[in-house]
């Protein structure tokens, strides 16, 4: 391995590549940045990710003349792009992005990631970001990277030894850190409601942000808990140290917590480094259906940003606007339903912020159904819980009423009954 500048390190892709960019608080800003200003020699680089950090250059004028970006999820720096004809986005399962290069349905030239300082061995870690980028490091035919003392030194599968690397550069800054919210009186109410249906024993998966937190702020008097997620952020610390997740239940990795990538503050990151409690997989691990089951009373926490009265969940768009992504959504609700004993649960706020109710008569045209129907389970706003599962279309509508805002209730029951020709 050669350690040179961002610049000369990013010379290594050329016009035509296809380049794997690591994501979340390990996204590879330097070097991005770097390949990002040699736009006027490069020509079709295609970029492939999930969710990054920062600026994402290579969206915005005059790099898109150079780069076109194909993104598996989508986040807030690249939403803008991935609803125009410069930029693509793929529906794909987390389960299953893998997939795309170990079958070379998406072979990859380069792979940009941001590694941990070597060991004395000579492996470095890829950090809090395993999720994609270990089967993109695997398959790709060149890996370039940046290397930072901040990164910690992650337990589980997400090493690379020195020698694979071709060329490196030297970084010395915080990785990326997400600091919690301040919760709210109606998310601490989703939270006691989502809280009821968890189980002592429960396995959990959850995401991040103000509910999953509330969610866990509600778990102080429960007992022998487990993680088994794509992703944790903060919210798990405080039940940690106390005693009730101890993961004891477990089947899979009995007594760790796995997951495939975490984000959150330097004081998640610091509990992390080196801590052989915490194991990072890939997605393909972290996410199978099969290997989720196994685990006892698997409670998937998710959201949504609408709900029809039938059950179908959109998470992913708003109308046919890209919002986010699919995700591992259906990859643990499916694994939750299996789990003997498991729940999946969406939780949510009954209406936007804009006071728009989420449970709605129809999906608005051009939504995306990201989990179907026949998945859905449990339903959770600050209103209440309902189950949908083994209910009849009728009774479905009836249910998620009955947890609909005030305000819009009287509107859903007109139209439940118009669409049930008066056997709502």
């Amino acid at each position: 391995m050669k350690i040179t500048s961002a610049e000369e390190v990013v010379n290594v892709v050329k016009s035509g590549d296809r380049v794997f960019l690591q994501g979340a608080a390990m996204t590879p800003n330097e070097l991005i940045n770097a390949l990002c200003e040699r736009y006027r020699e490069l020509k079709n680089v295609e970029i492939i990710s999930i969710h990054t950090e920062g600026d994402a250059k290579y969206t915005q004028e005059p790099y898109i003349d150079a780069f076109t970006l194909n993104s598996c999820f989508v986040g807030g720096n690249v939403r803008k792009s991935v609803n125009t004809p410069d930029a693509g986005y793929i529906p794909i399962f987390l389960s299953e992005i893998p997939w795309l290069f170990k079958r070379n349905i998406l072979p990859l030239d380069v792979a940009i990631v941001q590694v941990s300082s070597p060991d004395k061995h000579g492996y470095c870690s890829l950090g809090v970001s395993v999720d994609v980028a270990l089967p993109a490091i695997r398959t790709a035919k060149k890996i370039i990277a940046q290397i930072n003392p901040f990164v910690p030194r992650t337990h589980g599968t997400g090493i690379i030894h020195i020698d694979q690397i071709e060329f490196a550069t030297e970084v010395n800054r915080p990785i990326h850190e997400h600091e919690a919210g301040v919760i709210s009186d109606l998310e601490h109410k989703i939270g006691v409601n989502v809280a009821s249906l968890i189980e002592d024993g429960a396995t959990l998966q959850m995401g991040i942000g103000n509910i999953p937190n509330a969610v866990l702020d509600n778990l102080n008097n429960h007992k022998r808990l487990g993680i088994h997620t794509e992703m944790f952020s903060d919210g798990v610390l405080p039940l940690i140290e106390s005693g009730v997740i101890t993961g004891e239940e477990k089947i899979v990795k009995n007594g760790k917590i796995v997951s495939c990538f975490a984000v959150g503050s330097r004081k998640l990151y610091d509990f992390i480094d080196d801590n052989p409690i915490c194991d990072f997989r890939d997605s393909g691990y972290t996410n199978d259906t099969a290997r989720i089951r196994r685990n006892p009373k698997v409670t998937a926490i998710n959201s949504a940003i609408e709900i029809d009265l039938t059950g179908q969940v959109c998470a992913d768009t708003i109308g046919s606007y890209q919002f986010s992504g699919v995700g591992g959504q259906m990859d643990f609700i499916r694994g939750a339903s299996l789990s003997d004993g498991g729940k999946p649960i969406f939780a949510m706020s009954s209406v936007t912020k804009k006071g728009t109710s989420k449970i709605v008569p129809f999906l608005k045209e051009g939504a995306g159904v990201t989990t179907t129907r026949a998945h859905i389970h449990h339903v959770a706003t600050e209103h209440g819980v309902v189950n949908l599962y083994g209910k009849n279309l009728q009774q479905r509508a009836r249910a998620l009423i009955s947890i609909a805002h005030p305000d819009h209730k009287e509107v859903l029951e007109k139209a439940a009954y118009e669409r049930f020709n008066g056997r709502g």
